[in-house]
């Protein structure tokens, strides 16, 4: 009997895994959650992080080759999404599988410019204050010196990553996309949601919901009740071909 479908979630700049710590109990349990963890924060904090998209997926394609052979599909939040996207196209150039699909949240296409901002001219406040406006930052947490000396230098990091990043032109997926994202998102308009088309022959729906940037941290639910039955599909499916379809 097949075990459940694979759901590997790629966290947004400056995150790390414990961003779907929640998940196993909110979805199907034909799902099992199988959140990434990027060098250079929370359990590796003390692992070099990458600042170029190549690199990293490089690197995550070799840790990850062994539990990529079950049925499994790649969630990315904001960065997280880029990272998901660049993937899923170096493993189709070596020949591996594709994910039974992308879910892709919080980011422009990748051909746009990045919807973050250059990080090289900001010191912490201006940065810090990026956070907050994008709704990605407690009340309390700038005033923890603890927090900003962990968390500011892996965001420069993944910020760095995103601005730096340039579009090869890869011939488009061929595995089904779904796009997310928030109608109060002020880093990510529906326009740059729907130019996603662009890089699949296979984009199903542009979800928006209400929320910020961190719709998913703020208001889970309304994501949840989109993901659940999309995954139930994609679990009972027996290849990339649209359950939906």
């Amino acid at each position: 009997m097949p075990g459940p479908l694979r759901l590997f979630c790629f966290p947004h700049a400056g995150g790390g895994s414990s961003t779907y710590r929640h998940w196993h109990r909110a979805l199907s349990p034909h799902v099992s959650v199988w959140p990434v963890q990027l060098p250079g924060r929370e359990s590796r904090a003390g692992e070099a992080g990458f600042t170029d998209v190549e690199s990293l997926v490089t690197a995550l394609d070799s840790e990850l080759a062994e539990h990529l052979t079950e049925p499994h599909v790649f969630f990315g939040h904001s960065m997280g999404a880029l990272v998901a996207y660049r993937l899923a196209c170096r493993r189709r150039a070596a020949g591996q599988p594709l994910p039974r699909a992308l879910l892709l949240s919080g980011y422009s296409a990748p051909h746009l410019p990045s919807p973050l901002p250059p990080v090289d001219d900001l010191d912490d406040a201006p940065l810090i204050e990026l956070l907050r406006i994008t709704g990605g930052l407690p009340a309390d947490l700038p005033a923890r010196r603890a927090w900003r000396d962990r968390c500011l230098p892996a965001l420069r990091d993944d910020l760095r990553l995103c601005t730096g990043y340039r579009d090869p032109g890869d011939p488009p997926l061929s595995c089904p996309v779904h796009v997310l994202g928030a109608d109060a998102d002020p880093l990510v308009g529906e326009r740059d949601l729907h130019a996603w088309e662009r890089h699949t022959t296979r984009l199903r729906e542009v979800h928006i919901m209400p929320g910020d940037h961190f719709y998913l941290e703020h208001t889970p639910e309304h994501l949840f009740g989109v993901l659940r039955p999309l995954l139930r599909r994609y679990a009972v499916s027996e290849s990339v071909s649209d359950p939906a379809g």
